[in-house]
């Protein structure tokens, strides 16, 4: 059974804090079962843009949620995470979204094959 993506955001806003990252809540999505994505700001002008992996990538190895990277290059500026989010906003309006500023852009996620 999967995690209400409440929890695991506050379970992740604690990791983030842990490791010496700040994390912080920019939008709070549906409580049981929003998308949540992540973006990570290396405080540099560097930005990186974290989702749900498709379901084709979900293995039965206890892991809760595995991720991907939204974007094929390493690092975007801040509008095209922005208008990438707003996107995705105007999908599924029930989104949630973390934001990490970390300046060696570590995040703390469980990575799919490939991500």
């Amino acid at each position: 059974m999967r995690l209400k993506a409440g929890i695991w955001v506050s379970a992740y806003l604690r990791r983030c804090a842990v490791e010496g990252a700040y994390a912080t809540l920019r939008r709070r999505g549906a409580e049981e079962a929003g998308a949540i994505f992540v973006v990570i700001d290396c405080l540099d002008g560097r930005q990186a843009l974290f989702g749900p992996a498709p379901q084709s990538e979900i293995s039965d190895d206890g892991i809760d949620r595995l991720w991907t990277r939204m974007h094929a290059e390493d690092w975007l500026d801040g509008l095209a995470v922005s208008t990438r989010l707003q996107r995705e906003m105007a999908f599924d309006p029930d989104i949630w979204i973390v934001d990490v500023e970390d300046r060696a852009g570590r995040n703390f996620l469980d990575l799919a094959p490939g991500a």
